[in-house]
Formats: structure tokens, C-alpha cells, sequence
């Protein structure tokens, strides 16, 4: 007979190990957060240097810094070279600011206060059926990142980055064509909206989004020579969308309960020129759990924001809702699909 204590394996046994790979994995988080925090790989990109050369240059203590960089060696992160210094690795090289598809903003958010408390108390997310921000940083996210705008700013900055890995994509896949105006709803700096005006030299855009966001999209714009054919306005999505031929919404769905989507959804419907339409990007989550990031995210949407990411049933349901109706999807490359939705006759 085989006992429950014997099927657990040992040390070196696959299960044991990967268990124990996910058990401590929001250590590892924290390493990654505290090395994108401080740096520390844009100045390994220089050369390599000492644990000594770097605690000096970030003001760490040495000791600890030599303790961090020996772990991050294990991780991958780093290597230890003859002469006691440090080198950077392709995978810590994700880390720069300035290459495409950086995840050093992704890494600071995730790790810091504004995700990472309510992710401690994320049983209670399941048992109750609703996020935990609440119980730390007040209402919503966004609330939270309006207080403290260094960390909403580090999240901006990630979903920037993030948003890179699809953005290219999506100005090729979106078709404007005739398509003389479009806004981008919510949209922070501008990314999506701007490279569809690349795409296209004949497009006006727009940012449409709280008014301490404006300003960003604003220099964003000027910043690629947009700012002739570009305008900022500051509002409340949940009021009233300006009017355009293309509603543009990037990772904005999956941050709200269905009421909430359907009545955003509603206000573009009600700001559409005759022949408009909106255009969502999100993920797509396969209703049997298929390996990825959409379910891992689903999670996250559970323990910080009141949103959920959708299957593609789902999101009909909120066109329907809404008064629109799906007229095409898109997939990309990645696990991101383009939604493309009429008003419904």
C-alpha cells in the first residue's frame, strides 16, 4: 500500500521541485522588482562592475547588494566573471528602460504596494468574490495611483511597455481607411492611437482620459511629431465618450465588472459618427484554462481591480448589451485578440 506521505516525493523529485519553484516565487518577484528598482541593469549595461562599484552608485549597502547580485547569478539574471565583477544576461537586459517590450515598469508595479497587498490577501478575493484593494488603498486603483504618483506612474510606464508587444501589430491590423477620426478612450500617453496616426497620415486622433493623463499623451504626441493632428481632452468615460469614427479601447474592458463595461461601451456607442465603430484589444481567455497569460491576469483583475478578463462569448454578451454588434475579430501573434464592434441595427 502507498501512503498519501510517500506520493510527495523528495527534494530532487519534478513535482517537489516545480511546487516549491511556485510556493517561493513571490520572492523572486521582489529580487526582480528591488534590481529594476534600483537599476541595476542599465548600469551593467555599461560594464560590468563590482557588488562594491554598484552599492556605491545606487547608495546600497554592500553587503546586502552582494547578497542580492550572488541570487540573481541563480536566477540568471547575472554572471560572476573571473575578475569579481558582474555581467548582465539577455534575460536581465528585459530590464532596460529603453528597448522594445521593457519590462522594468511591469516589474516595479507588480511588486510594489499597489498590487502587491491586495495579492496578499487573495484567499479572501476568492472566498468573497471580489478584489481587495479596498481593504488597502481605498475605492479603486486608480484612486490609489492618483495619491501616489510615482507608483501610477511605474504602472503607466508598464502598461506602455506591455501594450508595445501588440501596439505595432495593431496599427496594421486596424484598418482606418476612410476613418478620419479616432479616440483613444483611456489611453494614457497615447501609444495605440498614435501609431494608427503613423500608419495613417491622414488621421486626427486623441487621448480621452482623466485630466493629470492628458498631458502626457500631449508631450507623447509632440514628442513623435504628432501634435498638429493630435488633441488631449480630459473626461470621465463614464459620463460621455467624444465623438469620432473609431472608439479605440486598450486593456480598458478587463478592468471593470460587466455593468460597468456595458455602460462605457454605451457612451461610445452614443459619441460614434454615422458608419463608426469601436475596436477593444484584450486578452482572450479559452474557458477550459489553457496555459498563458490570460488566466494568471484573470487572477490578478480578482485580487486588485473589480474587472475579469473575458472569453469571447463573454464580450459579445457586453456588445449585445451595449447596442452593438461584433463584426470582426482579429487575433495577433500574441494572446491578444482585436474586437471590432457596429452599432446594431
Amino acid at each position: 500500500m502507498t501512503h498519501a506521505s510517500d506520493s510527495a516525493g523528495s527534494p530532487a523529485d519534478e513535482h517537489y521541485s516545480r511546487m516549491m519553484s511556485m510556493i517561493t516565487g513571490h520572492w523572486v518577484t521582489q529580487v526582480v522588482r528591488t534590481v529594476a528598482t534600483y537599476s541595476i541593469a542599465e548600469h551593467l549595461s555599461e560594464s560590468p562592475a563590482t557588488a562594491e562599484q554598484i552599492a556605491e552608485a545606487k547608495e546600497l549597502d554592500v553587503d546586502a547588494t552582494r547578497r542580492l547580485l550572488r541570487t540573481c547569478v541563480g536566477l540568471g539574471l547575472v554572471t560572476f566573471t573571473d575578475d569579481a565583477k558582474f555581467a548582465p544576461t539577455d534575460l536581465l537586459r528585459t530590464l532596460l528602460p529603453d528597448v522594445n517590450g521593457s519590462l522594468k515598469g511591469w516589474a516595479v508595479a507588480q511588486g510594489s504596494p499597489g498590487h502587491w497587498e491586495p495579492w496578499g490577501n487573495f484567499p479572501e478575493a476568492v472566498r468573497a468574490g471580489r478584489r481587495q484593494a479596498p481593504e488597502y488603498h481605498g475605492p479603486e486603483l486608480w484612486d490609489y495611483y492618483s495619491q501616489f504618483p510615482a507608483e501610477g506612474a511605474a504602472f503607466t510606464t508598464a502598461m506602455d511597455d506591455l501594450s508595445a508587444m501588440v501596439i505595432d501589430e495593431a496599427a496594421r491590423l486596424i484598418d482606418t481607411s476612410g476613418t478620419k477620426t479616432a479616440v483613444d478612450v483611456g489611453g494614457a500617453s497615447g501609444s495605440l492611437v498614435h501609431a494608427l496616426m503613423l500608419t495613417d497620415d491622414q488621421l486626427h486622433g486623441s487621448v480621452y482620459d482623466l485630466p493629470h493623463v492628458v498631458p502626457d499623451a500631449e508631450t507623447a504626441a509632440a514628442r513623435k511629431g504628432l501634435d498638429d493632428r493630435f488633441t488631449g481632452v480630459a473626461g470621465d468615460f463614464f459620463e460621455s465618450v467624444p465623438a469620432a469614427d473609431l472608439h479605440l479601447l486598450k486593456f480598458i474592458l478587463h478592468d471593470w465588472p460587466d455593468e460597468t463595461c456595458v455602460q462605457i461601451l454605451r457612451n461610445c456607442r452614443a459619441g460614434l459618427n454615422e458608419g463608426g465603430r469601436v475596436a477593444v484589444v484584450e486578452l482572450l481567455i479559452d474557458e477550459h484554462g489553457e496555459p498563458g497569460l490570460a488566466p494568471l491576469m484573470d487572477m490578478n483583475m480578482l485580487a486588485v481591480v473589480s474587472g475579469k478578463e473575458r472569453t469571447l462569448a463573454e464580450y459579445d454578451a457586453l456588445f449585445t448589451a451595449a447596442g452593438l454588434t461584433r463584426t470582426k475579430m482579429t487575433r495577433t501573434s500574441s494572446e491578444h485578440v482585436i474586437l471590432e464592434a457596429t452599432p446594431a441595427d
